[in-house]
């Protein structure tokens, strides 16, 4: 993957760290998750949920990224696993998990997920006050000058 794109996914992501989640194959519906993002850990992020979560059994797995100016998109592959690091668990902890999880951080019926990403698709979006314009009075765009689009590693 194009390591312009990729920056620019990682950017967007951290300013918006919301993922829509679903286990690969589940009949369940995704969910939306907070990620927690760790910049020396490009190949993973994490998430704490209940037990009785749907995705908290883990295995493959599979998110959609829509950042919050639209700017960037990704559909992202991997596998979710349980991380067991009380030092990763301690250090991801903050207000806004307890709010959702009251019990706190050593409560049994919560977990911590690591997502670890084997591939990824990325597409931004670079529209601009130029081509807004167009948008709005209904002229054309040129595609090259919208965006970008990646396949490969995250």
């Amino acid at each position: 993957m194009d390591i312009d794109i990729r920056e620019t996914f990682w950017k967007a992501f951290q300013l918006s760290p919301f993922i829509m989640m679903k286990l690969t194959g589940s009949s369940d519906h995704a969910e939306p998750m907070t990620a927690r993002l760790d910049r020396d850990a490009r190949h993973a992020i994490w998430f704490f949920c209940r037990r009785t979560n749907r995705i908290a059994g883990g295995g493959k797995a599979m998110g959609q990224v829509m950042t919050r100016g639209h700017e960037v998109f990704a559909c992202i592959e991997g596998t979710l696993v349980e991380e067991t690091s009380q030092a990763l668990r301690d250090r991801h902890w903050d207000n806004a998990v307890e709010a959702w999880l009251p019990g706190g951080r050593t409560d049994p019926a919560v977990v911590m997920l690591r997502f670890d990403i084997a591939d990824g698709e990325v597409w931004t979006v670079e529209i601009g006050l130029k081509n807004a314009w167009k948008l709005l009075t209904g002229k054309p765009i040129d595609p090259a000058k919208a965006g970008h689009h990646a396949l490969g590693a995250v």
